[in-house]
C-alpha cells in the first residue's frame, strides 16, 4: 500500500471506500481504492504464472500456435485453478513430488532437445501418467486406515473397505 500510495493517490479512510468501485472521486480528486490495489496484484500474478509456464509449453510444442492459445488460456484459467489447488493441495500429499519429477522431466527434454527429440504423445503421456499416479497415490495414501498403513481404495490391497480383516480371510 505504501509503495503504490507513492504511484497514485490511494483512499485509505474507510469512509472513502465504502462504494464497491475501483476508484472514486473525493473532493474533485479521483482515488484508487484499496480493492484496484487487490485487482492489480491478482492480475499481475496471472501474467507472471502464465510468462512461468511458457518453457512447460515449449517442451511439448514448438508450434507458435499452441504456445501463444496455451498461455491465453493460462491467464484466463490460473486464478481458478489456484483456487482449486489451494483446497485440495493438503489432500493430494504426492502432487509435489509429482509435480517436482514433471519440471525435472521437462528440463531434461529441453536441454537435451538438441541432441534427441521425443515424439510429443510420449511427453505427453509422462506428464500426464506422473499426475495421475501422484494424485492416485496421494488418494491412497490418505485412504489409509491408521491400524494398517494400506489403502482401502483399490481392488489389491489387502485390506477391505474400512474393516481390518485382510480380504482373504473375510468370509462372504
Amino acid at each position: 500500500m505504501r509503495v503504490a500510495h507513492h504511484i497514485l493517490p490511494i483512499a485509505e479512510d474507510e469512509g472513502q471506500t465504502t462504494e464497491p468501485s475501483f476508484f472514486v472521486r473525493r473532493k474533485g480528486k479521483v482515488l484508487a481504492t484499496p480493492l484496484f490495489l487487490v485487482l492489480i496484484m491478482v492480475e499481475a500474478a496471472d501474467l507472471i504464472l502464465a510468462l512461468d509456464s511458457i518453457p512447460a509449453v515449449f517442451a511439448v510444442t514448438r508450434d507458435p500456435f499452441v504456445v501463444y492459445t496455451s498461455n491465453v488460456f493460462a491467464v484466463l484459467g490460473l486464478r481458478s485453478l489456484y483456487f482449486v489447488l489451494a483446497g485440495v493441495i493438503s489432500r493430494l500429499r504426492y502432487l509435489r513430488a509429482g509435480l517436482a519429477f514433471i519440471l525435472v522431466f521437462v528440463g531434461a527434454k529441453m536441454l537435451l532437445g538438441h541432441f534427441y527429440k521425443p515424439p510429443v504423445w510420449l511427453s505427453l503421456l509422462v506428464i500426464c501418467a506422473t499426475f495421475i499416479v501422484s494424485v492416485v497415490a496421494s488418494l491412497c495414501r490418505r485412504g489409509a486406515s491408521a491400524e494398517t498403513g494400506r489403502c482401502c481404495r483399490t481392488p489389491t490391497c489387502p485390506t477391505v473397505a474400512g474393516t481390518s480383516q485382510p480380504s482373504a480371510t473375510r468370509l462372504t
